[in-house]
């Protein structure tokens, strides 16, 4: 009788999709992208099944913490972030931040002492023509400089970020991906950073196959690159991954209109 639209949700579809997480990539950790649905009851559940959360801003930050999810379990992942935001994160513990460009390098040195940061690198996911889409990441080339420019700011790197797009049909862009990945943690051992995350990123629909496909694909190369007994914590960004199939949108149907097929068949 409502006139406005409304969500239906299912919270018993978060909980398998977290068992169907658990089953196919137990070894990586989710945090769950907050801006994809920041509903209290989503937060709840997710904060009770014990996965991390990736925010983008201080709002978000703050609706986690007050279901009681502790700093080490919040990253901080908006690519151009503001300086208010940045002091924010350091008043309330959140340390672990990604970061992709020498500007953003030097906010987080004069705001953020206990920053640990994760360099954001770009993948090659655009094969088919996304190039009108904003890609965010530094090139390989620049890792160095910035991996330079932390040295001399005192800034912390601890690890190293990626995102595949959902869009990308090209599992090969993880194979890319973590090698680049594992170049960098070189090159920052170089540089005397102890290095001990690796953020695979979001990207994933939300079905089984493709998880089980991304799994075939990652699964012996982290074995290779990054080995369990090399302590290094592999973690990821699911968002849609949960809530896609949990919510169902509900509306009026305002106007129908009737058009008349003059295509029929003639005998």
């Amino acid at each position: 009788t409502g006139k406005n639209a409304f969500f239906v949700g299912d919270l018993g579809k978060i909980v398998k999709k977290h068992s169907q997480w658990q089953n196919i990539v137990a070894q990586i950790k989710p945090f769950y992208t907050v801006k994809c649905n920041s509903a209290p009851a989503v937060l709840e559940i997710l904060a009770a099944l014990g996965t991390g959360f990736a925010c983008s801003t201080k709002s978000e930050m703050a609706l986690v913490q007050e279901l009681g999810v502790s700093p080490e379990n919040i990253i901080y992942i908006s690519p151009c972030k503001q300086v208010s935001q940045i002091k924010y994160a350091a008043k309330v513990g959140v340390n672990i931040m990604t970061c992709d460009n020498e500007v953003e390098l030097k906010k987080i040195a004069r705001n953020h002492p206990n920053a640990k940061v994760l360099l954001h690198i770009a993948t090659e996911d655009n094969i088919g023509g996304e190039e009108g889409n904003m890609k965010f990441g530094t090139t390989l080339k620049n890792c160095r400089h910035l991996l330079e420019c932390a040295k001399e700011l005192d800034v912390q790197i601890i690890g190293v970020k990626f995102h595949v797009s959902s869009a990308c049909k090209e599992s090969q862009a993880y194979v890319h991906a973590l090698s680049d990945a594992r170049c960098v943690f070189d090159m920052a051992g170089e540089f005397g950073f102890t290095m001990n995350m690796l953020d695979i990123g979001g990207g994933f629909t939300g079905t089984e196959f493709q998880l089980e496909e991304v799994n075939h694909v990652i699964s012996p190369l982290l074995d290779i690159y990054f080995p369990e007994e090399s302590g290094i914590k592999i973690i990821s960004e699911p968002g849609s991954y949960y809530v896609s199939s949990a919510f169902t949108l509900a509306v009026n149907i305002v106007a129908k209109k009737v058009v008349e097929n003059d295509k029929l068949c003639s005998g």
